[in-house]
Order: C-alpha cells, then structure tokens, then sequence
C-alpha cells in the first residue's frame, strides 16, 4: 500500500522519515522538500531492519536525500511479551531476594486458579550479598565484597548475559550498587549491567526492582537493533542521528536506548497518541481522544489544552511494571479482525479473541469460519468487497455463512445479527473511551474524536455519537498515522529524584538547586545526544499528596522558584478533578521531583492547502452501493468517494462511504463532512 513516487523523484531534495514497525506491517511516513508526503506499509520482516529498508524503497526514498529519521518499534514490547530475551539474573540485598515475585499481592483477575506469570527472572538466579543501606542513605552492613566476586563467578558459571541490581535503599546511596557493578563488570566482561540507581532512584522497592529488571533484559537487545540499524542506515548513505521513540513520547539515540532499553517498552502505541494531538492541534482543537482502531487491538490516549495524559507506572504484562514516565494509552482486544461469541448465558459478546492474520476474518476465505467486525462491516455494505486498491478480493458468501453461525442461537436473521455485532463493538469501544476520560474528570462532551488505524474510521463516527462528542477528525492517511507520529517528536529524558518533604516547612532554595541538579544530568544527556544548547528546553514537575496517602499527582513548577502557593493551588485542583474531592487543609508534602529535558527538533509541518468554494464543487462519486448502517432499519443507497479526488474546502452531507488506499471511512446518516486545510476529514453530526 504506497503513495509512493519514483525512487529517483527525491534526488537531492531533503527529506523527512519516519517508520513504525508493528506485529504485520511496517509503516512508512516521507514528507518532500515541497510538503508532498509519501505513504508505503511493507510487510514486517522477521529482522524488522530488512523491512525498513524495503519499505522506504517502496516508498522511492533515497537515503542520502534523508536528513530526518524517525522509528517506533514493537521489538521491546514483544520481548517482554514472549519472553524472548537473553538469561538474566537478578543481585540484590540478602533477604529481599523473593521482592519480584512477591509483588503486591494483587492478581488482574480474582479467580483462584487463575496465577500470575512468573517473574522474568528464574529464582535460581536471584541471588543475594550481604550488604545495608539504611533509609537516610547510611551504611548500616559495608558490602561483602569477597561475597559478590562469588556471586560474580557462580553468574559466570551459568553463562548469564544480563544482569539487574538491586539494592534496599539505593536511592538515597547508591555506593554500593556501583562498586557491586563494578565488581561484575571485573568477573563478567561482555555481560550488561543495570543498576536500579541510575534506572529508577525512587522508594518503593518492588516497583523499582521491576522496572530495573525489565531494563536489564531488554538492553542487550535494544542495544544491538539500534546500532545495527545505525550502521545499516550509514550505509544506505542516511548521515544524521537515528532517533528511536520511546514511551514517553520523545525520541532517544542508539547510544541512551543502549542503556535504558525498558523506555521502548511502549513505543508503537506513544506514535499513534502524539500524532492524534498534532493532528487536532492543527484543526484548532486543544482538547481531542486519540481512538486508533487496528486488527486486533484499539489504542484511546486524550489530550487536554493541548497536553497528552501520562502515567508513570505501566506493564507489558500484569504484575510486573515498568515506572518510566509514558504517555497514557489504554489498549483493548477490539479490532477489524475480533471475533463475535456467545458467552454461556447466550449474550452476544465481541473480543477481545481475535482471527488475527491467520486464518483472519471468513471474508478473506481462510480455513476458519469465525464472525467478525470486517465480516459484520461486509455483510453490512460499509465495507466493499476489495482492500487495498483490489489487492485482496472479500467474500461475502463466507461472511454470511460465519454470521449465521451467530444469527440462529439469537434468533436474529444475518443482517440483524451484523448489525449487533458491530453495536457491540462499538459499545466496548466507547467504554474504553469513558474510562479514560469520564473516570478522569473529563467529559468526553469538551473534546473532539481523532478516528485513525486500518478500522477507526469505520467506526469513529458511531463512537462519537454515542458519547456526544460533536465532531471526528479523521486524517488523510489513518493507516500510517502511527508512523507520522514518528516524525512529530523531540528528544526527551525524564529525570527523576526522591524529594520527601511538607510544602509548609520545605527549603525554597534547597528544593530549586536540587531541580538544577537535575537539570545538568538532562542538559548532559541532551548534550550527548548532539542537541544544541539553544534547542534544549527544560521542564519542572513536583509530585504531591495529602499527608499519608499513597499515590501522588504531578504538577508543573515555574522557575524560578519563589512560592509553592500557586503550586499547592494546583494540586487541590487537580486532586478534585481526578477524585472529586480535595482536602484543602490538610497537609500536602512533596513526594518527588523531576525535570524533563526536551531537545527540539525540526517538525516540518505542512503548509495549509488553499480551500476552494463548497458551492463551486459538488463531490462526484465512484460508485455507490446498499448500506445497513447499524442504526438504521432498512438499506440506503450510499454514494462512494475516493478520498484522492475530494479536495481541500469540499463538502458534502452523509451517508456517505469514502474509500482510500489504507483505510475506509463510514460517513452516517444526519452528518455533514468538510475537508479542511490539511485534508482531514471533519464529520459532524446535524441532528
């Protein structure tokens, strides 16, 4: 699937990149010197690099015209998920050897039977030193040293390859943390090193040991894709920084993702939440719900006043998580590709099991015979009966037939029963949607839908009608979305440090320097990362709470530093939005500090297209075919627009079906549809 021009059409011009790598596809986003952007998806390769390549030559880029490349990736996540990485060991401090599997306690679900995946970490290869840093940072048990070049060589014994320490209290001293990583270093040559000090300086040692574990499996993976990648960028003729994005919504180099590798963890789904801020952004809303609909899987992030949501704790699987700042994305199995079910009780349920690629939905005439959402959109008429520009050819027959699997125990004739399977998809969907934004404070009512993926547009419009969201943006190219997400992002670290103390009694001057002290660690990293000092930007935070609670909320801090008044205001504030109430005179303390350290790049926005005159041009369609809408009780003749040939400023009132490349958008009855500027697709509805 490719908007691509002729490999030699980019000579000499510069040019901007930007590749996502998901679970089937590599997504490729070019942008030209002229603004003119270039579109390929080329399957995902089992050496994801070799996709890379191939796609942006399918794209006709020259990588000696790139002077801007960007990569999200799902190599972290799928590591962690399948376990696929090198025989780690975990050192830490005698007696806490059992932290990781301890936990909290908690389970994902409260069946008995059902256990919480074992640690990564096998128990033989926790082991433990004597050693005792005490809770202000004193040494209480000097470390073992004799003790830990043995722990260095039964280690070596096992031919383990990666390694986390984790000490009690090493954030408040990390001496002996370092001299056991030295001591490893010594005994282990060639084997990574992590250690919870540099990789989370924070209290709470379960939290810590996790995210310090989860880092030091997936270094020595993340290390050798990313200067491999280098190199074979180099040379491909690409001469300028590879920048990986990573799940805080900014980018790092080969060099900072070799030392903490656990931040890729969340790549592919940050790209799809920054693009769909951008995007809103740019159709003058502040306040937008990214929804990114794939095959198996739906990604809802929001922004409000311009700002996406983040959270600091996270987990690729249950039980385990990793606590580097991350954009705030809530992912749920519903996609083209979900299977509809019955439960016991006879309902009619959807997800979040998946017919994934293979055999895929029925229409795709596969072995299986599984009913699902592409199924139910091709019974219905929102989706034709080829994809991807007649690539692949759909049956409906076979559709029909894993349908009626679902009608006859409901009593429901096949095109009711598509109908409700698409209802039900829409209705978990949208309740995605209400948890993170109703459950926040938010009122999905004050924000517009940003609908984009291979399926969000088909769905999108019902989403926002069900939740009273009053208008969709659906951008020019939803199925690559994720890779333009890519190319819209700076270089970021987040640095953080423990900061106990009342807001009342805390040291104004003590409390600023240690932010500068935090502020040289970011301004080294950036530093090392080839930004220029007018290009470095530095951000403030204090994570607050009552007295005696447990979780804390972040709030930005102006520099300098001359009250905490304003800043205590704010939290009262947020802490009421989040919960509804906000306990104004109790005391309130600082829990932490941090400094985000931003190195801007260039982003290369496109420049606004000129908007003809709606009453000066009437959309002509390309076809047209009977479509059930899920709302409506009988079949509407539906005009069908190639999206190619609606140009900026054009207008036109649903139903409607517009088709494209990568994606097809469902336009409903009682809507009405602009293309701005920017070619985005506006719906909103009129009734």
């Amino acid at each position: 699937m490719t908007e691509a021009l002729a490999p030699e059409t980019t000579a000499g011009q510069n040019v901007r990149t930007a590749v996502d790598i998901g679970g089937t596809f590599t997504d490729v986003f070019v942008q030209r010197a002229d603004g003119q952007i270039v579109t390929a998806k080329y399957p995902t390769q089992t050496d994801p690099i070799e996709g890379v390549l191939a796609g942006m030559q399918q794209a006709g880029v020259d990588w000696a015209d790139v002077e801007f490349f960007s990569h999200g990736t799902t190599i972290a996540t799928n590591a962690l998920i399948t376990r696929s990485f090198p025989k780690i060991a975990l050192v830490t401090t005698e007696g806490f050897r059992d932290v990781i599997e301890i936990r909290r306690g908690d389970r994902e679900s409260w069946d008995p039977y059902q256990e919480v995946a074992a640690p990564f970490v096998q128990r033989r290869n926790r082991l433990t030193v004597p050693e005792r840093i005490g809770y202000d940072g004193a040494v209480l048990t000097p470390l073992d040293e004799e003790k830990a070049r043995e722990v260095a060589r039964v280690l070596r014994r096992r031919e383990i390859e990666t390694v986390a320490v984790c000490f009690v209290n090493s954030f408040t001293n990390p001496a002996h943390e370092i001299l056991m990583a030295e001591i490893l270093a010594e005994e282990l040559p060639g084997v990574a090193i992590t250690t919870s000090s540099d990789v989370l300086p924070e209290i709470f040692e379960y939290e810590r040991f996790s995210t310090t574990v989860a880092n030091a499996a997936l270094v020595p993976i993340i290390g050798p894709y990313a200067h491999t990648l280098e190199e074979r960028l180099a040379e491909s003729g690409y001469q300028h920084d590879v920048l990986l994005l990573h799940s805080g919504g900014g980018v790092m180099t080969p060099a900072m993702a070799e030392k903490y590798g656990a931040r890729l963890a969340a790549s592919g789904i940050a790209a799809g939440a920054i693009a769909s801020r951008h995007i809103a952004r740019q159709c003058g809303y502040e306040n937008s719900i990214g929804f990114d609909m794939g095959g198996t899987s739906t990604d809802v992030s929001l922004t409000e006043n311009g700002v996406l949501g983040t959270t600091n704790t996270w987990s690729v699987e249950f039980g385990y998580p990793i606590c580097f700042p991350s954009i705030e994305v809530l992912t749920i199995g519903a996609g083209g590709g979900s299977i509809a079910w019955l439960d016991d009780a006879g309902s009619l349920r959807n997800g979040p099991q998946s017919a994934g690629s293979d055999p895929g939905p029925a229409c795709y005439g596969g072995d299986g015979l599984l009913a699902t959402n592409t199924d139910a959109n091709l019974v219905l008429g929102t989706v034709g009966t080829t994809l991807a520009g007649g690539v692949k050819t759909l049956d409906v027959q076979r559709a029909k037939e894993a349908i009626a699997l679902v009608a006859e125990p409901l009593g429901l004739d096949v095109e009711t029963a598509a109908q409700s399977i698409i209802k039900v998809a829409n209705a978990n969907m949208a309740d995605a949607v209400r948890l993170i934004s109703i459950r926040k404070g938010h009122d999905p009512r004050d924000f517009a839908l940003v609908g984009f993926g291979g399926a969000g547009p088909l769905h999108a419009a019902y989403l926002a009608k069900d939740l009273g969201i009053p208008t969709v943006i659906i951008p020019p190219h939803p199925g690559v979305t994720s890779a333009m997400g890519c190319m819209l992002v700076d270089v970021q670290h987040d640095i953080t440090k423990m900061y106990l103390a009342d807001t009342a009694e805390a040291d104004l001057k003590h409390l600023a320097d240690s932010f500068v002290e935090l502020q040289q660690e970011g301004k080294q990293r950036l530093v090392a990362e080839h930004v220029a000092e007018e290009d470095m930007v530095f951000e403030y935070f204090l994570d607050m709470r009552y007295a005696g609670q447990w979780r804390a909320i972040e709030v930005p801090v102006t520099m300098p530093l001359t009250s905490l008044d304003d800043v205590v205001a704010t939290f009262h504030a947020t802490h009421h939005k989040e919960h509804n109430f906000a306990a104004e005179d109790e005391a309130v303390e600082i829990y932490r500090i941090s400094v985000r350290a931003i190195g801007l790049t260039a982003k290369g926005d496109a420049a606004p297209a000129e908007l003809i005159d709606p009453a000066s041009f009437s959309p002509e369609a390309i076809d047209g075919r009977e479509v059930l809408f899920p709302d409506e009780d009988a079949r509407i003749l539906t005009p069908i627009y190639d999206r190619a040939m609606l140009p900026p400023g054009a207008e036109f009132a649903g139903p409607a079906i517009v088709d494209q490349l990568d994606t097809t958008t469902v336009v409903p009855p009682a809507t009405h549809v602009k293309v701005d500027e920017y070619s985005n697709l506006i719906i909103t509805y009129t009734d």
